[in-house]
């Protein structure tokens, strides 16, 4: 199939929306890109929360972030759910949806979790069936996430960036970059995150994400970073952030808060660091 919809989102700094804002922004509509919004929080037909991202929405671009797909699942899709996301797409018209490179359902069982695969074949037809499932039913483009991972798999035979690359040219879907799990997945397994970014396929990423990282130790002795969205953006990703818009150019940038969420004007401020890298950024000047 030929997704259509392609993701329209601004090469602004954005911000993931919490109801902990929700009067903040419409008490004073503050200079923002764009507003991400948690797909399987807004599921229900009414309350609160569609109040305030009806008003919100009608004055910014909108990204619709899936958690609950299981795109790496075993078992099929989960059709209800797939249609519950369609009818929330129709509903809003986001400029963006996006989901996850992992798993978090097995059989009726639902993990609350992002899961790992292994880079194979088998997995990758799995994956790619469940991405033209996914972009046939809302009839659009959807971006994939690169995934924060603590283990790998021996069972794989292909890279990260090689499993990625052959899913965005098989499905045509689009990347959604996320800096800090490729800071955080290469710190963990010993890999160049650099080098790791040089290898997607960056002329399809439609939009980035930055978070922030807790450490830990694991029982070798070696630190364990954890991608927890519970702290500002490290200074360790804001450089490999500024590195990857000099190869990418401005790509649509949204800050993602989900623990120990402060006040808005925190987080915004983060938003606006990113704008002000995107326009100090040559592009291409990192590929030498």
């Amino acid at each position: 199939m030929t997704p259509t919809n392609a993701v329209k989102l601004p090469a602004r700094g954005g911000v993931g929306l919490k109801p902990e804002h929700f009067r903040a922004i419409v008490d004073t509509w503050p200079d923002m890109g764009f507003f991400e919004v948690h797909a399987e929080n807004y599921m229900v037909a009414g309350g609160p929360f569609h109040h305030y991202l009806t008003r919100i929405r009608e004055r910014y671009p909108l990204s619709i972030h899936g958690v609950g797909l299981s795109i790496g699942g075993a078992g099929p899709l989960d059709e209800a759910h797939l249609d519950r996301l369609a009818a929330l797409l129709d509903r809003y018209q986001p400029e963006s949806f996006s989901e996850h490179l992992a798993w978090s359902s097995h059989g009726s069982v639902f993990l609350n979790d992002l899961l790992p695969v292994p880079y194979h074949r088998a997995m990758l037809e799995r994956v790619c069936d469940h991405v033209d499932r996914v972009q046939s039913r809302l009839k659009r483009t959807m971006l994939l996430e690169n995934p924060a991972t603590y283990v790998e798999f021996d069972s794989s035979t292909m890279s990260e960036t090689e499993f990625i690359a052959e899913v965005l040219r098989r499905t045509g879907c689009g990347l959604l970059l996320d800096v800090n799990n490729a800071h955080v997945a290469c710190t963990n397994h010993g890999h160049d995150p650099h080098a790791y970014i040089r290898a997607l396929p960056l002329d399809r990423v439609g939009e980035i994400h930055l978070a922030g990282f807790a450490q830990d130790i694991d029982d070798a002795g070696d630190p364990l970073l954890i991608d927890s969205h519970g702290s500002p953006v490290a200074q360790v990703v804001w450089d490999l952030y500024r590195y990857t818009l000099g190869l990418t150019g401005p790509v649509a940038t949204l800050i993602e808060r989900d623990n120990d969420i402060p006040a808005f004007a925190i987080i915004a401020a983060e938003a606006r660091q990113a704008e002000a890298i995107m326009k100090g950024v040559n592009h291409a000047c990192c590929l030498c």
